[in-house]
């Protein structure tokens, strides 16, 4: 059986690193890209080309590392042709890319900070989608392609002092379902995933953002009562990447723990 291919951003760490230990795990080939730098302005550490390279080194034979910038179409689109020219097509599309910022009113925040949430949690996640759904279209007809979106519990409630965050993650939800439409009867779908509190650096810079002492607070929104871990929300991605997620399209899954409930 030929093995399936992705691609996937905000791949060193996170909930993209563990989409991409769980799908090379169960045999696919990925393209996982990351900027492996920080950026002026964020006020937070994003993840290293270490931390990218010693992902790669658990899969030396089925994950080839990109580092790009998703608000680069041309760098997606070269990710993109990537895994058609090293592991001949490309099944699906994951787009984990995020940053947050806030910790005050809309209208205190900067423009800068605006600007980078959207440019990367929403162009970053359209700029793959016209990178990735061409090359996926080059598979002949039945096709099983999967573009998959990290929207957030956010896009479903507001947040205190995350206005940018919340529009942010509103739009992935809409370009969705947008995109499913347009995908109608090309045998690929798109979906959004919206998690709850993960244990992730994106976590503690939320928790920066907010003066808490400890990340465990965040637990209290959830009915289950803890924090959710990478793999979980990786479970659910990875299932829609799967030609079983057939029937799934235009819509969102919510791996929240019960946030909104």
């Amino acid at each position: 059986m030929t093995p399936r291919v992705a691609v996937v951003t905000g791949a060193a760490r996170g909930i993209g690193a563990a989409v991409v230990r769980r799908l090379a795990g169960e045999g696919w080939r990925v393209v996982a890209v990351d900027i492996c730098e920080d950026i002026p302005g964020l006020g937070y550490s994003l993840a290293s080309k270490e931390e990218l390279l010693a992902l790669v080194r658990e899969f030396p034979d089925t994950v080839r590392e990109v580092v790009a910038d998703v608000r680069d179409a041309g760098a997606l689109v070269e990710a993109a042709e990537i895994a058609q020219r090293e592991f001949g097509g490309l099944d699906a599309a994951v787009a984990a890319a995020a940053v947050i910022a806030g910790g005050r009113p809309l209208w205190e925040s900067g423009d800068e900070e605006w600007q980078l949430q959207l440019d990367i949690g929403v162009s970053g996640v359209a700029n793959l989608a016209r990178a990735a759904i061409p090359v996926m279209l080059r598979s002949a007809q039945p096709r099983s392609g999967r573009f998959v979106a990290l929207a957030s519990a956010a896009a479903h409630r507001g947040l205190w002092h995350a206005a940018g965050y919340n529009a942010t993650k509103h739009a992935v939800v809409g370009l969705i379902r947008g995109l499913a439409h347009d995908l109608r009867g090309t045998g690929i779908t798109a979906t959004a995933v919206s998690p709850g509190s993960t244990r992730t650096s994106l976590l503690d810079a939320s928790a920066a953002l907010y003066d808490l002492a400890d990340v465990e607070e965040f637990s209290r929104y959830h009915l289950t009562e803890q924090l959710l871990r990478p793999e979980e929300v990786a479970d659910v991605v990875c299932f829609l990447c799967g030609k079983g997620a057939s029937s799934i399209t235009g819509t969102v899954v919510h791996a929240d723990g019960g946030f909104t409930a």
